[in-house]
This record gives structure tokens, sequence and C-alpha cells, in this order.
């Protein structure tokens, strides 16, 4: 695959046929053409040299501006060849632009690339040379719509400037927005069109021009093939039988850890093993053919040389699911890769669906199922876990003992070669177990076919998804201003965003927010917030983080005012977050949250903020917090600070799917994030 930039004059041309305003210009060859033409469009003028090899062109001392009478544009002419000679000796100079200078503006960028998981992106925010620099842009997967494009141009920091900042007038945001509709449309209709960017668009308080345009264009358009999803019947990951093949004696192997970890399957298992008649204290067969009845799953830990023929076995015993943990396949060059599609031919042929290779396992903690090699199987729980890495799993897994976390399903991708996260998304959806989905990715490849299944389950299952790259070390140079700033890890969020996906930074983060949305009212139907608390500092605080993380604190109505009044202390606060006191009884409590539930049209959630005291236990609070929950259809978060003596009370609200958290921040921070996703607030925080 061969890719070009287009030169700048190429670019104005596709442009215009879209109707997006581009300067008068002509290419010359020599300074005298460029006089002739300077003196006919009339001065001032811009010059640019023209040359593929010399994509930042005034870097190279290849623009020049203000061109004011034929004679400038004649040495103009000369110093602009002589500059490019100079920065790349090698440059093929096809000429010099001699454009009609267009008026000073607000200088804006336009840009769009091709990412090989989601296909075309349109990115939008402020220009001009300082453009990496100041990195104030959004981005969008096209197609886009218009309502879509004019929440683009309110998003960038530098919105003021378009709207009208401190006495200067406003821009023209209406022919912003049909520019930038025109100039998506663009993109999507040329498909050998891979990159562009028009940096900058100058925005006028009446019209706007595209100073400068580069296209990259490719000789080969690739197709993405669609990769067939059939769907996967429930019960195969929920087997009666398992056979484990390669189960072993020695502790040292990997066959010993997984049987091991399976001697706790309330089902039938059968190691498979030709040089010992028992294993582990079951009965060993040498081939899985050997076995006296059905097998639903096999695990299969040989030598991925022999895998094969195992599968081959397995087909003929009529196994429906096998899980491949041994390694040696795609990841290990074309050697491998030939392996790898050997056996999801062998599989295909007998209708047997493939877990792995290269892969830790599954794990079904509420089934008793444990195929991988973790050092103690999780707890049961509400919580599905999918990733691309089988070292997190082992350390998630070991740390969600200690934090006292279960989980629905642990499963490891691996090699992905037949089931991958769609298929994977799709039984999590199915199983009733599971009430909240976290994701562990490193790279999608069908990313729009990801982005229609992961949109219908996290519409009746919160998805939570933590991207790994998002650092940029040891990338290539990018060829255009979009390239550098709308990289993969971007694409990947505006993607979990338009999805419905919680996007997350931390392991510790993303079951926070899982905890969070596990509880049947998800999310709240707005951003307006109370607080309800005993303690006056962590009043202040809650104010603080509610501004950090983009929650909206609601000022109470006169009328709350005089019915909080009928029983609380004279001296409170009177004002949101409500303080009751240190004194705060079970009753003034209940009484609070009464008043709250009768005005419920007023806010969308309620922030619970409770400290250890000898007036009110745990559980007379959280008592009353179950019962203000029932009766409102409005979000109840609960943060409970302070050690073991408030486990009675946390107990109780995990018993009924509220979470209760340990640290403030922490408590704002995950709602900020969930607003975030859906209400695109300002200030998500990180989590």
């Amino acid at each position: 695959m061969t890719q070009k930039m287009l030169s700048e004059a190429e670019g104005y041309d596709i442009l215009r046929k879209y109707d997006i305003p581009v300067p008068a210009y002509q290419i010359v060859k020599n300074g005298e053409d460029a006089a002739i033409a300077a003196e006919k469009m009339g001065c001032p003028v811009v010059m640019k040299i023209i040359s593929p090899q010399i994509v930042h062109k005034s870097d190279a001392g290849g623009v020049m501006v203000g061109i004011g009478s034929r004679k400038a544009a004649l040495g103009a002419f000369t110093r602009i060849i002589d500059n490019a000679k100079a920065y790349n000796a090698d440059a093929e100079i096809d000429g010099v632009m001699v454009e009609q200078q267009a008026e000073p503006g607000l200088e804006l960028i336009i840009g769009g690339r091709t990412d090989p998981a989601f296909g075309k992106v349109i990115t939008f925010g402020m220009g001009g040379t300082m453009v990496e620099l100041m990195k104030d842009v959004t981005l969008r997967i096209l197609p886009v719509t218009e309502d879509e494009i004019r929440q683009m141009v309110k998003e960038i920091n530098a919105y003021p400037l378009i709207a009208g900042y401190r006495g200067s007038k406003p821009r023209d945001e209406e022919t912003l927005v049909k520019i930038i509709g025109d100039v998506s449309r663009f993109f999507l209709e040329n498909e050998h069109i891979v990159e562009f960017d028009i940096n900058p668009l100058r925005l006028y308080e009446s019209g706007a021009c595209a100073v400068d345009a580069r296209v990259i264009v490719t000789d080969t358009v690739h197709q993405a093939v669609k990769k067939e999803h059939p769907p996967v019947p429930l019960e195969y990951f929920t087997p009666r039988s398992i056979a484990v093949i390669g189960a072993s004696q020695d502790s040292s192997k990997m066959g010993y850890a997984v049987m091991h970890n399976l001697l706790h399957f309330p089902g039938q298992l059968y190691p498979v093993n030709n040089k010992r008649p028992e294993i582990q204290g079951l009965k060993a067969y040498p081939t899985i053919s050997a076995i006296p009845a059905p097998v639903d799953m096999a695990v299969i830990t040989v030598p991925a040389v022999n895998v094969p023929a195992v599968v081959e076995e397995c087909g003929a015993k009529g196994v429906s699911m096998v899980v491949i943990i041994t390694a040696g396949f795609k990841e290990m060059g074309p050697e491998g890769k030939a392996l790898e599609d050997r056996v999801v031919q062998i599989a295909k042929g007998h209708g047997i669906r493939i877990i792995g290779p290269n892969c830790l396992g599954l794990i079904v903690p509420p089934r008793g199922i444990d195929t991988t090699y973790v050092h103690q199987s999780p707890k049961p729980g509400n919580i599905a876990f999918l990733s691309q890495s089988g070292a997190i799993i082992n350390t998630v897994v070991d740390w969600s003992l200690a934090q006292n976390i279960g989980f629905s399903n642990v499963i490891s991708v691996g090699n992905q070669c037949d089931l991958d996260f769609i298929d994977y998304l799709r039984y999590v959806e199915k199983d009733p177990k599971t009430k909240a989905i976290i994701m562990y990715i490193e790279q999608i490849n069908d990313g729009k076919t990801f982005m229609e299944v992961v949109s219908e389950v996290a519409q009746s299952k919160p998805v939570i998804a933590i991207k790994s790259g998002s650092s940029r070390r040891g990338s290539a140079a990018a060829s255009s201003h979009t390239g550098s700033l709308s990289g993969s890890y971007e694409v990947y969020m505006e993607a979990f965003r338009k999805s419905g996906v919680i996007a997350v930074h931390t392991l510790t983060g993303a079951f926070l927010a899982a905890r969070m949305l596990a509880h049947p009212k998800r999310y709240p139907k707005g951003k307006r917030a109370v607080v309800v608390t005993n303690a006056g500092g962590f009043a202040v605080l809650s104010s603080d983080y509610a501004e950090r993380y983009g929650i909206e604190l609601i000022d109470l109505p006169r009328e709350v005012i005089d019915e909080l009044n009928e029983f609380l202390p004279e001296f409170w606060n009177k004002g949101n977050p409500i303080d009751l006191l240190g004194d705060a009884t079970e009753k003034r409590f209940e009484k609070t949250f009464e008043v709250l539930t009768r005005h419920g049209d007023l806010w969308d959630m309620a922030f619970i903020v409770d400290f250890p005291n000898l007036v009110l236990t745990s559980e007379q609070l959280a008592r009353q917090i179950l019962k203000f929950s029932e009766k409102t259809e409005n979000r109840v978060i609960v943060t409970m600070l302070g050690g073991d003596s408030l486990n009675v009370g946390r107990e109780m609200l995990k018993e009924h799917d509220i979470p209760s958290f340990e640290e403030l921040d922490f408590t704002y921070r995950v709602m900020g994030r969930v607003l975030w996703q859906k209400f695109r607030v300002k200030a998500p925080g990180l989590l």
C-alpha cells in the first residue's frame, strides 16, 4: 500500500467541490510568473512551497506572507525555493503556490484520519502553528449528526472565543457547523483519502476560509471483513462435564494447576494423561475418546504442536467448547499463525467453539468452574471481568479476595482465534448472575461491530473498560497535525463514550464504577444532587469534590428549608450539603429523607456521608438509607468513612446492591465519570 500527500492545490480543488471556502490561488514555476499572479490577484498574497516531501512548510521556510508587491513576489519565489532545498536537498519541488491572503480570523483545525479499528474519525479544535502544544481538540467517529457537530464545537475549551468573549463579537458558528458537516461528508465519500487536515480554518464574524489543506491518499482501499459471530448457546459456558487434556501430577506444570483448580467443580471431571492411571486422586484416561461418558468442555494444556490432533479428537468425542491454555500460536509469528489457523479449521469442521489459545482460561465462580491456573479461585459475585491479559486476571483475582469482591465470570480472551470480546459480551449480557461488566482491552479488531454490540449490551448492563496504550512513546512520527492529535487511544475513548461504555484508567476505578452501576437504578436521571451528612468537614469537602467532578449541587428552595426547619436544630446550615450535625440521630436522618422524597423532582441523586460516632450506629443509618432508596426513584449513593465499626451497615447495604464507598473523593470521582459518559460533563476526573 502506497500513500502520498496531495498538493495543496489538489486539496483545495476537492474542498471546493464540497462547498468549503478556500482562497483563490495559482501555481507558478518561476519568479516572473509569481510576480504576474500576485499582481493579478491583488496584493497582499501568500506564497508556499509545493513538495510532497515537505509536510510542515513553515518549518522549512517555505511559507511567506504579506507579500505586497510584484517585486516582493519575485524575491519571495527565490527565497522559498532556496529555503526548501536547504531544508531537504532531496525534496521534489513541484513549484510555488501564490494564493490570495485570507483576512486574519480565529484559527481552527478540522482534520480526519482512518483508525484501523473504528474507521474514519473527524477532529475539530483550536488550530494554527501551536495546535499540538495546545491540544484543544475533540473528535467523533463518522458518521456524525448535526447535533453531534454542534456538541463538538461547544466542547473545546476555547469555545468562548467562538461564542464571543469579553466584548468581542461572536464568530459565524452556523457556517462553522456547516463546514464541519461538509468536511465529514467529503471524508466519508472519498475512500482513497486516509488522512487530512485543514489548518488553519479561519473563522470570521461572517463566513470562513480554509487557508491550508493537507490530504493524504492511498492507492489501495482496505475493505474490512466482518467476522461472523454465530450465537454461542449459554450452556457452552456452564458445562456438566470437563476433561483436562494434559492433566498432571507434577505441581510445576500447567496441567497440574488447571486440574487442581477444577477439583471443586461439581460436575464430572476427567483428567487425560497417557502416562498415569490416576491424577490428583481421580482416574485418568489416556485420551479423551477413552472417557466412557459425554464431555461438554475440554481444557487443553499440551504443547502447541499437539493441539490440532487433540482438537480433532475432541470433535470426534462431541465436545462443544475447548479452552486452549497453550501458547505458541500467532503471537509467535507466521508459523504459529499457520498452526492456529489449522486449529480453527478443524474446530469449525466439528462445530467446536474455542476460548484462546494462549489464554489463562475461564472462571465461572457461581458454577464452581475454574479452568485457569490462578493461585486461588475468586468468590462468586455479580461482576463479569473480560481481559486480554492473563497477568492482570491473576492480579485482580488475588486482589479481589482481600477486597471481598466476587465475580459472575472471569474470561481470559487470549488470541481470540474464534470467540472474541463480541461473543463474550453477548454471553455475559444473557447471564443472569452478571450485573456489571469490566473489560481490559489492548486491541479491538472489528471496531464497528464491537460498537454495535457493546451499545446493545450497555443498555441492559453497565460496561466499564480499561484501555491500555495511552502513551505515545515509540510511535512513528505523524504525517499530519490530525495524526498527532487523534491517536488510537483517543479514538477508543470516543468509541466507548459513543457506545455507552464507562472508560476508566485504573483497575480500582473500574471496580468502583462497577459497584456503583450494579445497582438496579444504575444511572442518575441528571446531574442535580443533594448531600446529607452528619459531619461539617465532609460537607465542605463534598462541595469541593462535586464541583471538581461536574456534579451540580442544587440550591434548596425556601419551601424545603422551611420543612427541614421544623425538626432540625436551629443552627443547622440551611443549605446544600445538608449538615445534620454530629449529634444527628436515626430519626433526624429519617425525617430528612422523608422531606427529600417528597421533593424528588428537585434532585437526581443523593449523596449520604457518614462517619463513626456513638449517637448513630451504621446499622441504624443503613436501615434508613434502604427505606429512603425504596421510596424514591432517584439514585442514592453512600459513603461510610471509617474502619471496621461501620461494617455492619456496609454489609446491609451491599445485600441490597447499594455500594458504600470508604473514600469521599472516590465517591464523587466515580459518579463524575459516570456523568461524563451519560451527560458529557466538563470535569469527569480520572479513575
